[in-house]
């Protein structure tokens, strides 16, 4: 790995050496264990400890096939599929490498006893295979996480709707937390060249989330002067959708659960922001009853920050807990979107608010490569920006993770993969310095 790392680092390399630069045998990657899926049984979700279930092991380096590409990964970044993966719930991956593996000879690769973690990553290309003509090695890129047969005619409007669609480094292996990723080369995206290595691998997977939820037609199609609620605006996915609002003239209504997060919004240039926690808003009585008194109360208080208008469109993520409320709050007409559900997808709603009021929901899954490549576009532009917030070494992913699934972070925690320290990779430094106060936003909150 030596030899790679020298060559990145130089920040001068032919293209053309990459190519000739030999491969190692096996790499450094965060892996879970097959034979450890059952070590959390019977406890509960809060108890259990990514610290336990994820290790840092040499694996050896994958076959490379066709149309796809091999990355030297310089930096990787937390999401919470990879907390879902350490838990082992709602089900263990490796029922999804099992699925994978039986798909055809090749995607038998993927089915092994340790599943290679991890869905963003920056880095530069060591080896593409037959038929990729857009990315040669030496490319530095970012990529997202969407992995794709294409062999249907399902997926050919939409790729998120191909029934062989995947998320890399969840439902396949040889994902973007090691020293090496396997890629579809149609993951691959250019690395914004004001960034350094862990600013550009952080806002993959929840920028293209944020972009299709909200902005694309796929989404809500938001508009100039929509009014937008976002539960949890300062978090990694909610941090994305405040800067899309905001990008998009849209109007922001963040909710949040403290006055750091608040000030967070308030820094992003968001004015109305709701603190939940301070309000005491609590929508549900016990375990099995909602309380209405609490959404009508949430809705005055929309209402009083808008100057009397309801929410247009409801950016969806934490689920049970919140639900009801969203959509008892969206204008009539309006749209409820949802893309995840952490804190339980048992969803319980009055109907009654959705059919006769014509509100819609809408079910949002990550991104096709357009949406993905648009989200990255804007932020190689500066119009949105990384909202990393720490960063740890990869032999330190057990922690990091551990955060991310006690909520102690803010915005994304990022990992350096091959990258020695921070602060790499940065190729524009004019650019780089327009921007820095809002690329260092979120740093040590």
């Amino acid at each position: 790995m030596k030899e790679i790392l020298d060559a990145i680092l130089a920040g001068d390399t032919p293209k053309e050496a990459y190519a000739a630069l030999p491969l190692p045998d096996s790499y450094r990657a965060v892996t879970v264990h097959k034979d450890e899926e059952t070590m959390f049984e019977g406890m509960e979700s809060r108890d259990k400890d990514p610290r336990q279930s994820l290790h840092v092991d040499d694996v050896p380096l994958p076959e490379l096939g066709p149309g796809e590409a091999l990355v030297a990964v310089m930096a990787s970044a937390i999401n919470y599929n990879t907390v879902w993966t350490a838990l082992f719930e709602p089900v263990s991956t490796f029922r999804f490498l099992e699925k994978y593996g039986r798909a055809s000879d090749l995607s038998k690769r993927h089915d092994l006893p340790y599943h290679v973690v991890g869905s963003d990553l920056a880095g530069v290309v060591l080896r593409t295979g037959a038929g990729v003509n857009a990315w040669k090695p030496g490319d530095e890129v970012v990529a997202h996480c969407l992995s794709v047969e294409l062999e249907s005619p399902d997926g050919h409007a939409d790729t998120m709707l191909d029934p062989e669609q995947r998320i890399w480094g969840f439902e396949t292996n040889f994902g973007g937390l090691a020293q090496i990723a396997l890629v579809k080369s149609n993951q691959l995206m250019p690395k914004p060249a004001h960034l350094s290595w862990e600013e550009a691998a952080s806002p993959g997977l929840v920028n293209s989330t944020a972009y299709r939820q909200l902005v694309s037609r796929n989404g809500a199609g938001m508009k100039q002067g929509d009014n937008v609620l976002i539960w949890g605006a300062s978090g990694g996915l909610g941090s994305y959708a405040t800067q899309f609002a905001l990008a998009g003239g849209a109007t922001p209504i963040c909710v949040v659960s403290s006055e750091d997060k608040a000030q967070l919004c308030r820094d992003m240039g968001a004015e109305l922001v709701i603190d939940r926690r301070a309000e005491d808003f609590r929508f549900w009585k016990d375990e099995h009853t909602q309380d209405t008194r609490e959404w009508n109360r949430f809705g005055k208080r929309i209402r009083e920050l808008t100057g009397g208008e309801d929410v247009d469109i409801v950016f969806e993520h934490p689920g049970r807990e919140t639900f009801g409320a969203s959509v008892y709050v969206t204008r009539k007409g309006g749209t409820i979107v949802t893309c995840a559900s952490t804190s339980g997808y048992m969803h319980e709603y009055d109907n009654r608010y959705l059919w006769m009021s014509l509100k819609r929901i809408v079910g949002s899954h990550f991104a096709n490569y357009r949406e993905a490549w648009e989200a990255n576009r804007l932020v190689a532009k500066g119009r949105i920006h990384p909202t990393l917030s720490r960063t740890y070494a990869l032999e330190e992913t057990g922690q990091a993770a551990r955060d991310v699934h006690r909520n102690l972070h803010q915005g994304k925690v990022g990992v350096l993969c091959l990258a020695p320290e921070e602060g790499l990779g940065v190729r524009d430094v004019e650019m780089r310095a327009r921007h820095i106060d809002a690329i260092n936003r979120f740093r040590n909150v």
